[in-house]
């Protein structure tokens, strides 16, 4: 009990902690009258996406809900379960929204105080947008355990801990279950107001980003915020949470090794992390010369150095001191960086990938489009390699930790390093989404800036913060990915073993020669084709809404683009909001709906459920895996092709090359910030749904 007592209570002082950022960073000058009202459009657009859309997932929740208890209690007749099942569902979607909520509530505050830090010093603005970052980062980490572990604890897990892991699946899927709307919504909604703003503002209108004539431009700097701060929120809280309880149903498994202290094991190892990650936040700082991505990287080291400490402190503790699987917990942590420098080398100006996308941008669009499609295929080849080596190595790990334990298989000791690679990989998540949500709150402070017409001298500042900020959210992105692969093949794990556990078997394997079994595969990486169409498509028409609107207003009132008159911002702000909501819906219920067909459809035609529904998860993990990191890297590589032009590289902004970019960076918004960040949720969503609903398939 003292272990399950250590890890909630420091996830109540990570949310003391939060709440400190948050009055540090809220205590602070907002800056000039003219700066303000900018800061409040933006602050009154999110915080209206954000309620209409949190009604609208929180609609979609209750009846999901009743769903699953009605599914259990009248087709399983088990009202037990049932319930149980239905209030970690609910559970988990009010933990995750509330997480989201929080981080962006705090962000599209802290835009305004980094625009007016940057006006004394670069130190103090940076300082300033990572602690409001740090609050969302600290915010999801502490709500994902505090949810976990009390869940644990209110359902008996300490008296009955064998049992209890499997009737928190629900937690998992509720967090899964909004976010994908969340990461869904907000990246339809982003998307769609960069791409109208861009193709109106710069290429028909020839006006600069960010530009206050462009009625677009209030909604294009809302839209980082419910994309990256909110939705990026969603996805690493479920990220945390279904890992947590993938974890806690292998260590289900190893009970006879380490009773209770295994299963308990992933939550102290993350609270071990949420201090180390808190550490790290505090330690950012730099000087007016230096470049600022060198102070984020200096507190990435020392939370990765913290967190392996207390990753070790936790394996010692808990896990009888055993070496290898403190080692499988090591082989996780440097996936993680891994992750981050591969991402850095596809997406940065500074190496190849990207210039040679610059480079092609010369002879036209055309060609820009075609180089960067082989540098978003390309991108898939390390990160692949780093991904197998981890599962090998992890694997190998756990089956050395436990060779000589009596009754544990080699499988389930080798399952048992991986998921104690994916904590360690998960270690440092606070810190990882701390830099993420920095990047949409010092690209709003150069909005700002700019629109409220700053002097050139602050401009600067914000430029590179701004353009720090793009590298984090890529390199995050990239995180995301890394850390969903090690979380999906984590809860394929955990589901092959509640199969066995409910069928009675030691074990459970699956043959891919069946051809039900195969047609679920088939059907898995359809859905990820399909589904990534959909949210394309639904940028596109979306965009559609703003673009039609942004030139109906040039036509209604000319002085709009003459200076003399001031553009309807907040109907253009509504119109994306509508458009993205509306979206956001089919492609969101084919991704929750298509598994429990293919495993009901399976289970009374050729008495496959179970395993073609292990298919479908498994080669729809693949395909989507393959299919994030195209997108991301693809999207993000395209976009700093067109930064790279706009330093002066190859003419500079206005010459052909910058319009041909501007036409590849336009593609690959909706790759890396809608579709591509959506494909990490369904990723995890598949495996906690069907955790959730294995009985039925059975």
């Amino acid at each position: 009990m003292g272990y399950l007592v250590l890890s909630l209570s420091i996830s109540v002082a990570a949310l003391l902690f939060a709440v400190y950022l948050a009055w540090d960073v809220l205590k602070r000058d907002t800056g000039s009258d003219r700066m303000r009202a900018i800061s409040d459009a933006i602050k009154e657009g999110a915080e209206a996406f954000l309620k209409r859309q949190y009604t609208t997932i929180g609609t979609l929740s209750l009846v999901c809900a009743a769903l699953l208890y009605a599914l259990y209690a009248f087709w399983r007749k088990d009202s037990t379960m049932a319930w149980e099942t239905a209030l970690s569902f609910l559970l988990g979607a009010l933990c995750s929204g509330l997480a989201g909520f929080v981080g962006m509530y705090v962000s599209i505050r802290t835009n305004i105080r980094t625009a007016s830090a940057a006006a004394r010093s670069l130190n103090e603005a940076l300082t300033c947008a990572m602690r409001g970052g740090a609050v969302s980062g600290m915010t999801v980490v502490a709500m994902s355990l505090l949810g976990v572990g009390g869940l644990f604890w209110f359902l008996g897990g300490l008296s009955n801990p064998v049992e209890i892991p499997l009737k928190i699946v629900g937690f998992g899927f509720g967090a899964s279950f909004v976010a994908l709307f969340a990461q869904l919504g907000g990246g339809i909604y982003t998307k769609a107001a960069d791409v109208g703003a861009d193709l109106v503002g710069k290429v028909e209108a020839g006006i600069p980003e960010d530009d206050p004539r462009n009625p677009a431009v209030i909604a294009d700097l809302v839209g980082d915020n419910v994309g990256d701060c909110a939705g990026r929120g969603a996805d690493l809280f479920e990220s945390t949470a279904a890992e947590n309880v993938g974890a806690m149903i292998l260590g289900v498994g190893l009970y006879p090794v380490f009773g209770l202290k295994g299963i308990l094991f992933p939550l102290v190892a993350r609270a071990f992390g949420l201090i180390a990650s808190a550490i790290g936040v505090m330690a950012v700082k730099t000087s007016e010369t230096e470049d600022p991505m060198n102070a984020l990287n200096r507190g990435y080291f020392i939370t990765t150095i913290l967190a392996m400490l207390g990753f070790y402190a936790a394996v010692y503790y808990l896990l009888q001191n055993n070496l290898w699987l403190f080692g499988a917990g090591l082989i996780g942590i440097a996936t993680s960086y891994a992750f981050v420098y591969i991402t850095q080398y596809y997406t940065e100006y500074r190496y190849r990938p990207v210039r040679w996308i610059a480079e092609s941008s010369q002879t036209g669009p055309a060609t820009t489009i075609i180089s960067g499609l082989s540098v978003a295929m390309e991108c898939t080849a390390l990160p692949v390699l780093t991904i197998a080596a981890a599962l090998l190595g992890a694997y190998e790990c756990g089956v050395r930790a436990l060779a000589m334990s009596p009754g544990i298989t080699q499988m389930s000791a080798g399952l048992y390093g991986t998921a104690i690679a994916t904590m360690g990989m998960l270690s440092t998540c606070a810190y990882i989404l701390a830099m993420d949500t920095f990047g949409p709150i010092t690209d709003n402070a150069g909005g700002i800036v700019e629109m409220s017409q700053q002097p050139e001298d602050i401009r600067k500042k914000t430029d590179r913060l701004d353009a720090v900020g793009n590298t984090t959210k890529a390199l995050t992105k990239g995180y995301a990915i890394g850390s969903a692969a090690l979380a999906a093949f984590l809860l394929f794990s955990a589901y092959l073993d509640e199969v066995a556990h409910l069928t009675g078997k030691i074990s459970h394997t699956v043959d891919i020669a069946n051809v039900e079994v195969f047609v679920g595969g088939l059907l898995g990486a359809m859905l990820v084709f399909l589904f990534s169409a959909l949210a394309i498509r639904a940028v596109g028409q979306a965009a559609f809404y703003v673009i039609n609107d942004v030139r109906a207003q040039f036509k209604e009132n000319p002085g709009i683009l003459k200076g003399t008159s001031k553009p309807n911002y907040a109907r253009c702000v509504d119109i994306v909001t509508t458009g993205a909501l509306r979206q956001m819906i089919l492609p969101g219920i084919l991704a929750v709906g298509m598994p429990v067909v293919v495993g009901i459809v399976f289970k009374h035609f050729g008495g496959h459920g179970a395993d073609s529904v292990a298919a479908f998860l498994m080669i729809g993990t693949i395909a989507g895996i393959l299919m994030a990191l195209v997108m991301n890297n693809g999207g993000g590589a395209w976009d700093n092709a067109k930064k790279y032009i706009e330093t002066g590289a190859h003419g500079g902004k206005g010459s052909a090359a910058h319009k041909a970019a501007v036409v590849g960076d336009t593609v690959g918004d909706p790759l890396k910030d809608t579709a591509g960040p959506s494909l990490h949720v369904l990723i995890k969503l598949l495996s906690t749904i069907t955790l959730v609903l294995a009985p039925l398939f059975i």
